[in-house]
């Protein structure tokens, strides 16, 4: 089995570029130890590479191209394209794995259609999780964007099917290869409503995701999930990528709706693997 780790975790932008305005420190620097654990737990677990299945923000794929899932195959990328004194994160070349990249993009071709791309400017949805669990970027890194963005979206149940053909193409090559899903949960990011999280709505979520409910995860509704919690709700289709990645139960490391100032509800969390996925 070469899939040695499954997790999600949140991003924002605030994460970084709004630390010091946290009004709780204590509960921004448990979020911080989280992501450090995650860290520590893909270190250990002897990964080559780390897929990063995220959703792009409009920096690289707009609607005169707006694929449904898009793989890099690229031997290095750069970020951030935001900002540099407003992320909080210096630009930086970041090493890919090209070779590896390309023949797991050939194998997930065999059951879902995937574009590549041999350049990618990383924005936050990746560059922000690679603060945390590569801060010296030195793990190879394989980018994955899902349509989370630009109408029509990504149905669920391809987004799960594209889960397990991941799966079955880390599962193919020799590497050891680490995966984790990077969004928001509830948030409405850049609108009036910025800051806003439905930590209901996010817990159930969580609750449906710890448990790896295929069924219960692709109950979700396009307009109730707007309506709930916001168009960055819509992301929740890297979580459930990865879900169908692991094929195990998940352990929720930290959750809290508590941090305002980051716009999103902060998540860590780790899949096991099962064998028989």
């Amino acid at each position: 089995m070469s899939l040695v780790y499954a997790g999600v975790l949140s991003h924002a932008p605030g994460i970084t570029g709004r630390a010091d305005l946290a009004k709780n420190t204590g509960l921004r620097d448990e979020f911080y130890a989280a992501l450090d654990q995650q860290r520590q737990e893909i270190e250990a677990s002897g990964a080559e590479a780390l897929i990063v299945v995220a959703a792009e923000h409009f920096a690289n794929f707009f609607m005169n191209n707006m694929p449904a899932y898009c793989i890099g195959i690229g031997d290095r990328y750069e970020g951030p394209i935001e900002d540099p004194d407003w992320l909080k994160i210096a630009k930086t070349s970041v090493p890919g794995a090209g070779d590896l990249a390309a023949k797991i993009t050939r194998e997930v071709m065999h059951t879902v259609d995937v574009a590549y791309a041999e350049e990618w400017k990383f924005d936050h949805g990746i560059m922000v999780p690679l603060n945390f669990l590569t801060p010296q970027y030195d793990l190879p890194i394989i980018p994955v964007n899902i349509n989370c963005q630009g109408p029509p979206l990504t149905p669920l149940p391809r987004a799960w099917a594209f889960g397990e053909a991941l799966r079955g193409a880390c599962d193919s090559v020799p590497e050891k290869v680490a995966i984790v899903g990077t969004g928001g949960i509830s948030h409405w990011p850049a609108t009036p409503d910025s800051g806003k999280i439905n930590e209901a709505w996010d817990r159930d979520f969580l609750d449906r995701l710890m448990r790896n409910d295929r069924a219960a995860l692709m109950d979700y509704d396009d307009e109730e999930t707007y309506q709930e919690a916001g168009q960055g709700g819509f992301e929740i289709r890297t979580f459930i990528t990865i879900a169908a990645a692991a094929g195990g139960l998940g352990e929720l490391q930290f959750y809290t709706a508590e941090l305002p100032i980051f716009a999103v509800g902060c998540t860590v969390a780790k899949f096991s693997l099962d064998s028989a996925s």
